[in-house]
């Protein structure tokens, strides 16, 4: 190793033993490489240092290093959820200020933290506003970069770089008329992430309107929970009784499944936009202005209101079944397995090829510095003149991506339906998880029939009108993103428990797969939603419009369609889903459940990332 090589690890021992210093985190790993800087509970990419670092080269990856040390030191990332507002807008300047907070902690204990910070900081700005870069991509990515900068200032006395300056000015006025008060509070609460947060709230609701009226509204006279009530009481105005479905038994039926290879034995049906190109319509082109609100009627229109949320619940397999039922409804699945294993594995063999052939291509050559590329060595044996040629390889789409699985937990999708859908995910998460792609499996149903503990609150309550949502939810994680499948795949077997599957609220389901997915680090989150139906809930429909859940259901869609990074598809089983989302397929047999998955990947992950392709569009 020559004394250069030599000196370049000790710069990145350093600054990786300080990461692990500063963070409390000793078994953290810290990698240096050319992709996006990335941080994880269990890992920090940072920016590689060339052979020969210049004194920018160093300060990015130290100030990079800080700022990821000092997020997991003072950051809880499930508090962080739990406060997460619902609007686009509301999310940005929530994140934007949570970073703002954190650099401040570290900049006040550490002078020369915060100088690495600020000199990270000027580059990425540079990046980002310099004359001849593209502008923002809209009026909200303005406001929460200048609130961020005025935060800082405020909280840590760190200068806004000169190449935001413009930025800050031109928001400075409409942000102090509104929260100059919330703002200065901010110092007070610095070290508590969750009084931070509630301050933060007002100053969401001063910049936001629309962020106020989609929250849900304070539960107002609840009381206990009357067990004196009787359960089966749907209450006066019901005009019939709903019993309780589940009566057929999730079991091995013996029949032969019958699913083609062959996509033309599916039946598919593609919404037109659908298959668009990934940028058709996407927020970053133009700027999407905020849903009209003009006044409380109006916001209560469009929001879904929830009577109260003290029962509902996020769970996880292992709270709901004990191992043994865990290991013996795996078994269960494993018997299906062994009959469609066969033809879905196939397709997903498809799939997984193409994501390595998208990785064995992603190599740029002759550059300066990399790995050098001995093919092109036979040039310096016939001229000696020649500079060697290094190659290095690039970062795939794919490996920052992440993947979530929203399957219906309904009633209606017991049987055929809802052992395909397990199945489906069960090799789908393998075959992402062997390319490096995170996948996390959730579902969502309810915990009673006839509403639940909701509904007996509200007639405790003398039935007040228009309650909004009457039913208690039960949004299930199977396997969270960064647990590997090893370790989750007995709990995809719980899909297939009798009595689990009830009724489905599918907006709520939404915004909350929504909201972890934000929380994720990967440059590119994918979500597939698998329903065979419109939301039902009879206890909510009962006592509200016909149409309130569908209505809520199409403004969700619309909201993250339009203002979210995520990326949204959709499959329906039997079910015309296009007229909800953008992109969209429907397929009438449920056997060709696994096709629709693989073929909806496929595309997604053959085409660009929607931001990288209009950064080329923009520098064409």
């Amino acid at each position: 190793m020559s004394e250069r090589e030599d000196q370049l690890e000790r710069l990145e021992r350093a600054i990786a033993v300080c990461l692990k210093t500063v963070a409390q985190r000793p078994n953290v790993q810290v990698r240096f490489g050319p992709r996006r800087p990335v941080l994880t509970p269990e890992q920090a990419h940072l920016p590689q240092l060339p052979r020969e670092p210049q004194p920018e080269d160093i300060a990015l990856a130290r100030g990079t290093a800080d700022r990821f040390a000092l997020r997991l030191a003072h950051h809880d990332a499930e508090l962080h959820a739990r406060h997460l507002p619902r609007t686009m807008q509301g999310i940005a300047l929530f994140e934007a200020l949570e970073e703002a907070r954190i650099e401040a902690l570290g900049a006040r204990a550490m002078p020369g933290m915060a100088a690495n910070m600020q000199a990270e900081l000027e580059q990425r700005l540079e990046r980002q506003l310099a004359p001849h870069k593209a502008p923002l991509a809209s009026d909200t990515d303005e406001l929460a970069t200048a609130l961020q900068l005025l935060a800082r200032e405020k909280l840590a006395g760190l200068p806004t770089p000169a190449v935001a300056r413009g930025l800050v000015e031109r928001w400075r006025e409409h942000i102090e008329a509104r929260v100059g008060a919330p703002l200065e509070r901010l110092g007070e609460v610095l070290h508590d992430q969750a009084a931070f947060a509630d301050v933060v709230k007002d100053i969401i609701h001063a910049l936001d309107p629309g962020a106020r009226a989609s929250e849900e509204p304070d539960e107002v006279g609840q009381r206990p929970d009357e067990d004196s009530e009787d359960a089966g009481d749907v209450g006066a105005g019901d005009e019939h009784d709903m019993e309780n479905p589940h009566a057929e038994d999730i079991s091995a039926s013996g029949e032969e499944t019958q699913m083609s290879d062959d996509r033309g034995d599916v039946q598919v049906e593609v919404s037109e936009q659908g298959m668009g190109t990934p940028e058709d319509g996407h927020a970053d082109d133009a700027h999407v202005p905020p849903l009209p609100i003009s006044n409380h009627a109006e916001a209560d229109a469009r929001a879904c209101r929830v009577y109260t949320t003290a029962f509902d619940e996020i769970i996880t397999p292992e709270e709901l079944a004990t191992p043994e039922e865990l290991g013996r409804l795996r078994a269960q699945l494993d018997k299906h397995l062994t009959a469609l294993q066969g033809v879905i594995g196939r397709l997903a063999n498809r799939l997984q090829r193409l994501l390595q052939a998208r990785q064995q291509r992603a190599w740029e050559f002759d550059l300066e510095e990399g790995i050098l590329d001995a093919a092109r060595l036979s040039r310096v044996v016939i001229d000696p003149l020649q500079p060697l040629s290094f190659k290095q390889e690039k970062d795939a789409d794919f490996r920052d991506t992440v993947v979530t699985l929203l399957i219906d937990n309904s009633g209606s999708m017991r049987g055929r339906p809802i052992t395909i859908a397990a199945l489906c995910a069960d090799i789908l998460t393998r075959t992402l998880e062997r390319c490096g792609v995170p996948v996390e499996v959730l579902g969502f149903t309810t915990k009673e029939w006839k509403g639940g503990k909701s509904r007996k609150q509200w007639m405790a309550d003398n039935r007040p009108p228009n309650p909004g949502r009457l039913n208690d939810l039960r949004h299930i994680i199977y396997k969270p993103a960064d647990v590997p499948y090893r370790r989750a795949r007995r709990n995809i077997g719980l899909m297939l428990r009798e009595g689990l599957l009830k009724e489905n609220i599918d907006g709520e389901a939404l915004l909350w797969a929504h909201k972890r997915l934000l929380a994720r680090p990967e440059q590119r989150k994918i979500l597939m939603v698998i329903s065979d139906g419109a939301p039902v809930d009879d206890s909510t429909l009962t006592v509200n419009d016909s149409a309130y859940l569908e209505r809520h259901l199409k403004e969700v869609i619309a909201d993250i369609e339009a203002r979210s990074p995520v990326e949204l598809v959709a499959i329906g089983i039997g079910h015309d889903v296009t007229r909800y989302y953008r992109r969209a397929m429907t397929i009438h047999d449920v056997e060709g459940l696994g096709a629709a998955m693989m073929e909806q990947l496929s595309h997604l992950f053959a085409e660009e990332a929607p931001k990288a392709a209009r950064r080329r569009r923009r520098i064409a």
